[in-house]
């Protein structure tokens, strides 16, 4: 056999796998506590990804913004019988993995271990999520670490320029809370303050078990109603409010001053779709063009062919009821104007040469062959299970993911373009040296000036 027909037989099984990709079975059932539970099989390998999803994050911050934040993280600080370095060595110990978090809707704790270590590390894994120590001196140790790293990255524009950018579109907004929160905010914070908000998101009825990977559904079962089973909360849970939407009735621009600066760190863009979206998929394909690989326009065009910079992207960011889109690059800063005009103009391609039918295929291609890799861990699937759950993700759109890639046409994508891809009215952000393109700022819209020294990420009133 030669080189070109085993390459042809190996692209063509790839994209035979792609095409038959379907979301694994799994089962789904609630206790009689209200607490959601996911069960799905797979016994490829003798591991097992075990995850708690709890439907609260930075949009229930209120006026304390970081608390979610270091609430999910101080989850993992030990439990009431076990501390934390007792739980770290029995993970460590047995080779599993332990972590958690918290973000814009969703906090998670998140397991890794073999089959084998079910019995004893399941248990603990159900400890810390329902018996919680937040110990005191952890949660100290914890905060202050989180402060230090607030105050190294407003030192690094590109780690910030995203809340800047989120702050901005959703002004005071729940969806425009800093997920970290500020050094100010986190200081603030204490025991019982992190204890209140476990108290009142961290319930059975506002959360939902994942269970993915080698396991017996019936002796899961089983264990999963035992450890979780009796986890009770007091009063009606929480109910999902308008966490606001996208201002953008004029154009603005954020000029978010770093005086030693030598790069400009931009995003430009508007509004965007919720994660359940029914365009969600074809507009991956199309982003993918514009900005979502290595041979998007804008990278070609930013990056290849005027050396502006080392990368430009572009990306939707849906949230549960609604999103963003952005365009973001940096550049040196005597460059600032080149880029920022190459953007907008590279931009407008959507609308002033639409996209082609080989370019639309190349991109349909490229978008099937990254698809199933994203779902192929037990720890990738808990992950897809907890997004389905926390921002109501149907099934439908894992299952029909090639189907909605393959019947996206030229037109369809103009329809697309026109309907999603904000045109007028954009907002930028822009981080850098103000007194160098506080000019250049101003071409593009209203201009709100900030200090990336102040507290936060919003202009000071």
């Amino acid at each position: 056999m030669n080189k070109l027909i085993a390459l042809t037989l190996v692209g063509a099984a790839a994209t035979a796998q792609a095409a038959d990709f379907k979301l694994p079975a799994f089962e789904t059932t609630k206790l009689p506590n209200g607490l959601t539970v996911y069960m799905m099989e797979r016994h490829e390998v003798p591991l097992i990804s075990v995850r708690a999803v709890v439907k609260a994050g930075a949009v229930n911050d209120g006026q304390q913004p970081g608390l979610a934040n270091l609430t999910g993280d101080a989850i993992l600080l030990g439990s009431l019988t076990h501390n934390k370095a007792a739980i770290d060595e029995a993970f460590d110990f047995r080779g599993g993995v332990l972590s958690g978090g918290s973000g814009t809707e969703q906090s998670t704790v998140q397991a890794n271990f073999a089959q084998k270590d079910i019995p004893v590390l399941l248990p603990l894994f159900a400890e810390l999520m329902q018996q919680p120590s937040f110990d005191a001196k952890e949660l100290d140790k914890l905060r202050g670490r989180k402060m230090n790293v607030l105050r190294q990255a407003k030192e690094s524009p590109r780690q910030v320029a995203g809340t800047y950018y989120r702050a901005m579109l959703f002004g005071g907004a729940a969806y425009g809370n800093p997920p970290g929160g500020t050094v100010n905010s986190l200081g603030a914070l204490k025991q019982d303050d992190v204890q209140g908000f476990y108290q009142h998101y961290f319930r059975p009825d506002n959360a939902a078990i994942i269970v993915v990977g080698d396991f017996d559904p019936k002796a899961m079962r089983q264990q999963v109603e035992t450890l979780f089973g009796q986890w009770h909360a007091e009063g009606p849970a929480p109910q999902r409010a308008d966490y606001g939407q996208v201002h953008a009735d004029k154009s603005r621009v954020w000029l978010v001053n770093k005086s030693d600066a030598i790069e400009t760190t931009f995003l430009i863009g508007g509004p965007g779709i919720a994660r359940n979206d029914p365009d969600y998929v074809p507009l991956q394909v199309l982003n993918t063009i514009l900005g979502g690989r290595f041979t998007s326009w804008l990278n070609d065009e930013l990056r290849t062919n005027t050396g502006l910079t080392y990368g430009a992207s572009s990306a939707f960011s849906p949230l549960s009821q609604t999103g963003t889109f952005s365009i973001s690059s940096f550049t040196a800063l005597p460059k600032t104007e080149a880029a920022l005009d190459l953007a907008h103009k590279t931009y407008e391609r959507l609308w002033d040469k639409g996209i082609d039918k080989a370019t639309l295929e190349s991109a349909k291609a490229y978008v099937k062959g990254q698809f199933p890799p994203r779902f192929e861990t037990s720890e990738q699937l808990a992950a897809l299970l907890g997004d389905m759950y926390a921002l109501g993700v149907s099934r439908d759109q894992i299952d029909n993911f090639m189907r909605d890639v393959d019947s996206l046409t030229p037109e369809r994508a103009r329809l697309l373009v026109e309907k999603h891809f904000p045109r007028k009215n954009l907002q930028t952000v822009l981080v850098g040296k103000a007194e160098s393109i506080r000019q250049i700022a101003q071409k593009y819209g209203e201009v709100t000036e900030l200090e990336i020294t102040a507290d936060g990420f919003q202009p000071k009133p």
